[in-house]
């Protein structure tokens, strides 16, 4: 494992869009962490808010199960938008990340379905990191 793997890839050169980013969340970031991912409520596992990641900032990030959550608004409804998302999600599949992907709408009106399938794959996951 080299020094990159072990700190899972943190880009230091990052963290100051990533304060920013962590006080500017939006509202299904900002619900997704309260209602989901803050305190352990996730079986157990820590995640952290626009953790900077390679070249990029995850919206969330659980280190020990290398698991990234992305959220994603209007924005990426957009061609180009998707295939930036689409490069970025394959350079962090290759650096060893599973990446699930969520819209607002999700988020907003079916957080518990967007649980269930954080948890189930924090269940595969959590096997194969065992």
């Amino acid at each position: 494992m080299n020094k990159n793997q072990s700190f899972h890839y943190y880009n230091k050169g990052l963290k100051p869009i990533s304060k920013v980013l962590r006080k500017s969340l939006t509202k299904a970031e900002a619900s997704l962490w309260k209602y989901g991912l803050s305190k352990k409520k996730r079986k157990g596992y820590t995640f952290n808010r626009q953790r900077p990641v390679l070249n990029y900032v995850a919206d969330f990030m659980c280190k020990k199960l290398e698991l990234i959550i992305e959220v994603d608004g209007s924005s990426h409804d957009h061609e180009k938008a998707q295939e930036r998302d689409r490069i970025r999600e394959d350079n962090l599949k290759a650096a060893g990340f599973t990446v699930l992907r969520f819209t607002n709408e999700d988020v907003l009106k079916n957080m518990d379905a967007v649980c269930d399938r954080i948890d189930r794959e924090i269940v595969v996951l959590g096997r194969r990191k065992s």
